[in-house]
């Protein structure tokens, strides 16, 4: 089994899930713009059943894929913003207990300092 079967294979139900409604989203997008699968697959430069993967929300298209499918719908925009380092919850969060940590470790030294003073 290749590492890519094994990675997708670890997918995570939620992730799952919203890759399977964007390729969902994506076809609703081509049949509101009465685009058949044939033009729109070849105004992305992928085959048919490429595209028909896409929309059935396969994990395995390419995300170049995905993001020229955004870009025809004019959303290709928003894939600055998906892993922006401001965005980052899980990292702020450990930025945040770093900074406790520091302070309180700061704060600690202070005392003692001024506990050597004293004895001085």
């Amino acid at each position: 089994m290749s590492r890519t079967a094994r990675a997708l294979l670890q997918l995570p139900p939620a992730t799952a899930a919203a890759i399977e409604k964007l390729g969902a989203d994506l076809a609703v997008a081509r049949l509101r713009r009465k685009e058949s699968l044939k033009t729109w697959a070849k105004r992305m430069g992928v085959s048919v059943p490429t595209l028909q993967r896409l929309e059935a929300g396969d994990p395995a298209v390419g995300i170049g894929i995905v993001a020229t499918a955004l870009w025809l719908i004019q959303r290709d925009g928003e894939l600055r913003a998906l892993a922006a380092p401001e965005h980052d919850r899980g990292a702020i969060e450990m930025d945040v207990r770093a900074a406790v940590e520091l302070g309180r470790k700061r704060a600690q030294a202070s005392a003692e300092a001024r506990m050597q003073r004293v004895k001085d």
